[in-house]
């Protein structure tokens, strides 16, 4: 479980512009030792000097790596490949979420009714569900936070039987994509461990 220190800094790092999703990297001794920013639509190595100052507040020793989605999604380095956003959207008159996911060069697309909050997770696990992950946890709770950076979405998620729940924190340009996200930083890390299997 994350420390209070380490979810703030967990959450400057997404609050930087056009990052999709941060993955840190433990010490045997359980201090950060590596930080990895998914970035779409920007500079990565601008995006890299931002991040690093921001780590280096936190943990002085630990390294930063920044990856362009479209590379990260390449099937050159399988064991990197992550699922990441493409668009995440709500449209009023329907009331439904529309969310589009990439991995390893296929699109995963999922809709879902329940609002922008729900609806945003609902939506990408449906997506997941259309890649061919298997998601063997059910949504229990999506909330907006007030910060003082801000309004970022948790997501949590228990698992069908036993095990522990996977929490994930996003913040973005609206609810549905913060949703998304948040949904994202919680499943990628099973996804990851069950690829790796």
């Amino acid at each position: 479980m994350m420390s209070p220190t380490e979810e703030d800094f967990e959450l400057e790092l997404r609050s930087l512009s056009g990052v999709l999703n941060v993955e840190i990297r433990h010490r045997e001794n359980g201090d950060v030792d590596a930080v990895t920013l998914i970035v779409h639509d920007q500079d990565p190595g601008a995006i890299r000097v931002m991040a690093t100052q921001i780590v280096n507040l936190y943990y002085t020793d630990a390294t930063v790596v920044v990856e362009d989605a479209s590379k990260v999604v390449s099937p050159r380095v399988p064991q990197t490949v992550r699922v990441a956003l493409v668009r995440a959207d709500f449209s009023i008159e329907s009331g439904c979420c529309d969310v589009e996911l990439s991995y390893n060069g296929r699109v995963g697309i999922g809709k879902a009714g329940s609002g922008q909050l729900f609806g945003g997770a609902e939506a990408t696990v449906a997506a997941l569900r259309d890649l061919g992950f298997s998601i063997p946890f059910y949504l229990l709770t999506v909330i907006s936070v007030a910060t003082v950076r801000g309004w970022p979405v948790i997501v949590t998620f228990r698992p069908f039987s036993e095990g522990t729940d996977l929490f994930g924190i996003a913040q973005s340009e609206n609810d549905v994509t913060s949703s998304s996200m948040a949904t994202l930083d919680a499943l990628n890390r099973f996804l990851s461990r069950s690829q790796g299997q």
